[in-house]
């Protein structure tokens, strides 16, 4: 490219931000790795008196993101706004037809556009780049868009929502309830104000997406991900899981299978002796399978300003040094139509809590449930009524329910949804059963 490369950042938020203070500190190496001159344009927010910490003074404001992205004083158009719809698809698709490199962190845009603003960007022979938007530092998407090109992959999973991660980590450290937790996570600024996007599993489904789409070399499908979210796991999950040798992750899970691609969310018991099962706190870690490489695990801060941004400018270097690349490795329209597996076909071990009333009959028709279904199981524990046990109030009366966990042996998940149906509908349960699957990844 030429030797200065000029940039219109829309967006001044924690990554906005932290993508202007690697730029101004880091410039000289920048400048070296990049073989051209790396300089700020332009910028945009929605409040230009915002106090940012710093002094933007220096770059062209712009009120318009959509005037930037058209601007002929950018040649990358960076888009940190955020949101599926609105502003940031507008500005992007008119970066684009200007004829704009674009790099974004704009996950949820992608895996429900991805495919239409990657048709434009080739047809305007310019870069769309996203490594940001899937698991912040950790660089997944080049590695999946260059490094495993030789390999047919079969399956990509991990961790990829630090939230979760840290909420889940805590109530296995301190005993907490979830509540408890996610309002510490808010405090300490892990978790959001509103964190109904993060918890409930949409923040991993959309990154799921893109990740299907480069591994299976088809149209992104968000809507296809069944998505299952942390917010019914309780303490006496949590310590069933450590006393059976496992611990619980919210895993985001897309497979090859002969019908088809499996893509899940859930939260999932792991063994101990998983590499998945020591990533703590706010990391996230994403696995590919390849026919020729084995696994590839890569591990690291999933989110927040250095991280993200770090990202954001191995993305800028790249258009820099001229490398463009089709946005999901192969052209937009030689992308397959996603074919869904049956979700509930999967099969492996579950683990099951049931909240059973203590009176006769009630652990026969269970069993005869479970029997119907030609389940299975490993092993079951129960506690007596009343007992003081995390997540499970003390009711000391007699038929009061008592906490009862089974774990399965191989099965299809289909026959573990009927089999507890009809559980429930017996009336031998006095909440919802609790089912979490159990991955020896």
């Amino acid at each position: 490219m030429a030797d200065t490369v000029r940039l219109g950042i829309a967006g001044l938020g924690t990554v906005g931000m932290g993508l202007v203070r690697l730029l101004e500190q880091n410039r000289g190496d920048v400048t070296k790795r990049a073989g051209s001159a790396i300089e700020i344009a332009g910028v945009c927010a929605r409040d230009r008196d915002l106090d940012r910490g710093a002094n933007l003074d220096a770059y062209t404001w712009f009120d318009d993101p959509i005037k930037l992205a058209e601007s002929d004083e950018i040649d990358i158009f960076v888009e940190l706004i955020g949101g599926e719809e609105g502003m940031a698809r507008d500005a992007v698709e008119r970066a684009l037809r200007a004829g704009k490199h674009v790099v974004t962190a704009n996950k949820a845009m992608l895996a429900h556009h991805g495919l239409s603003l990657a048709a434009i960007a080739e047809k305007s022979g310019v870069a769309l780049n996203f490594e940001a938007a899937v698991a912040g530092g950790i660089p997944i998407v080049k590695v999946m868009r260059e490094s495993l090109l030789g390999n047919r992959v079969s399956r990509v999973y991990g961790i990829m929502n630090g939230t979760c991660n840290y909420i889940l980590t805590q109530m296995e450290e301190k005993g907490s309830y979830f509540g408890e937790v996610l309002d510490e996570a808010q405090a300490a600024g892990f978790a959001e104000a509103d964190p109904a996007y993060d918890i409930g599993g949409q923040d991993t489904a959309h990154k799921l997406a893109l990740l299907t789409s480069l591994a299976f070399g088809t149209e992104a499908s968000f809507d296809s991900v069944y998505i299952e979210g942390i917010e019914q796991i309780t303490p006496t999950d949590i310590e069933a899981a450590d006393n059976l040798g496992y611990r619980i992750k919210l895993l985001g899970v897309a497979v090859q299978t002969e019908s088809g691609i499996e893509q899940r969310v859930h939260p999932t018991m792991v063994p101990k002796k998983s590499p998945l099962a020591e990533i703590n706190g706010v990391s996230n870690c994403v696995a590919v399978d390849g026919d020729f490489i084995g696994t590839v695990m890569l591990v690291g801060s999933g989110a927040g300003a250095n991280p993200t941004a770090s990202s954001v400018v191995g993305d800028i270097i790249d258009i820099a040094r001229g490398t463009i690349l089709p946005p999901f490795i192969h052209a937009s329209k030689d992308l397959l139509p996603y074919k869904q597996a049956a979700m509930r076909s999967h099969e492996g071990g579950y683990y099951i809590r049931l909240s059973v009333y203590d009176r006769s009959g009630a652990f026969a028709a269970i069993a005869q449930r479970m029997a119907d279904q030609e389940i299975s199981l490993e092993s079951i524990v129960q506690r007596r009524p009343g007992a003081e046990l995390p997540g499970i109030s003390a009711r000391g009366q007699a038929g009061a329910p008592a906490p009862v966990v089974m774990i399965t042996h191989q099965t299809s998940e289909a026959s573990i949804r009927k089999a507890l149906e009809a559980i429930e509908a017996d009336g031998h349960v006095d909440e919802k059963p609790q089912m979490i699957r159990i991955e020896n990844l």
